[in-house]
């Protein structure tokens, strides 16, 4: 087997901004994806409801996928009403891809280091592959022995050096990459929205113009 895997990032893109698309870019290029599927939650388990609605927050991510070929978007999540558990959403994608194909999940060290807490979350390793990007300054091998045990021993015992082994299966692997450190977040957009503040450069343009258009989060 030496297929290049499939990225998969999820979230609620509430919304989607560079923070977003720079993580995404890193693992394409630094793990040889061969895509990165973007997959707006629909109803999320672990938080509050989206400010913008389903429809809103599709159109922004079209909006901001839409000049690079490598990035797709995936609306398997968005329209259901149910939790949107990612064990459920990953499993979906096992039997569309087949067995054979190597899925990497993609996700900060901050969604990591709370992996214990989601649901069905030792199940996620028989399904794909966990890429961590770990931002500057913040090494996932320090903040690692503060977590949960349990997690800690998964880490330990799954995780590979090189982002060639992920070619190598299609599952169980973890591998941490780089990312640079951006300071930007949704919050943060969305406050700046309501206080009238300008949010250009912090996510696509056309994003930024869409949320003024339809006057989101003011």
């Amino acid at each position: 087997m030496n297929q290049a895997p499939i990225g998969i990032l999820g979230g609620t893109f509430d919304p989607v901004h560079n923070g977003h698309l720079r993580l995404a870019q890193e693992a394409l290029e630094q793990c040889n994806l061969a895509a990165v599927h973007f997959i707006p939650s629909g109803t999320p388990p672990h938080r509050n409801a989206p400010r913008a609605n389903a429809i809103q927050r599709l159109d922004m991510v079209r909006l901001a996928l839409q000049d690079n070929a490598a990035f797709v978007l995936d609306e398997c999540e968005i329209y259901r009403t149910d939790p949107c558990y990612t064990v459920n959403t990953l499993s979906a994608l096992r039997a569309k891809h087949g067995i054979h194909q190597p899925l990497c999940l993609l996700m900060g060290g901050d969604a990591f280091l709370l992996l214990h807490s989601w649901h069905e979350w030792k199940s996620l390793f028989e399904l794909s592959h966990i890429v961590v990007m770990q931002r500057a300054g913040h090494p996932l091998g320090n903040a690692i022995n503060g977590a949960n045990e349990t997690l800690r021993d998964e880490y330990r015992t799954r995780l590979v050096p090189a982002p060639r082994i992920l070619r190598e299966s299609p599952a169980g692997a973890i591998l941490v990459a780089n990312m640079p450190a951006l300071e930007i977040s949704a919050t943060d957009i969305r406050k700046r929205c309501a206080e009238n503040k300008n949010i250009h450069y912090l996510l696509p343009d056309a994003v930024a113009d869409y949320i003024q258009l339809h006057h989101l989060y003011t």
